[in-house]
């Protein structure tokens, strides 16, 4: 097979060819961890200060999902100090009081 047989088969459109851009730098910011640390850090308080059990475990599920949305380059210490209030929470509420969680409602 001859090479000008292959290139008359060549599917490809050199008319068509885009060069690849990278992104640019400047994208939004995603405020959304920002809002749940801050979350995090008013239900852990509620739950220490005020022995509530729900909102103990709802600072818990506020730090997991501030870490799930943060980007690596995030603040770790920030992130590593509502994991550890939120935990202090839960475990200083049940140790006041050992019995199950009684729902809000």
């Amino acid at each position: 097979m001859s090479a000008a047989a292959n290139s008359s088969a060549d599917p490809r459109r050199p008319n068509k060819v885009v060069r690849y851009k990278p992104p640019s730098q400047e994208r939004l910011d995603d405020p959304t961890p920002d809002y749940m640390n801050l979350l995090g850090m008013i239900f852990s308080m509620c739950g220490l200060m005020m022995k509530m059990k729900w909102c103990a475990w709802a600072a818990v599920y506020c730090a997991f999902i501030s870490f799930a949305n943060s980007r690596s380059s995030e603040d770790t210490k920030q992130m590593l100090s509502s994991f550890m209030l939120s935990i202090s929470a839960v475990v200083m509420s049940y140790l006041q009081n050992p019995q199950p969680m009684q729902p809000p409602w």
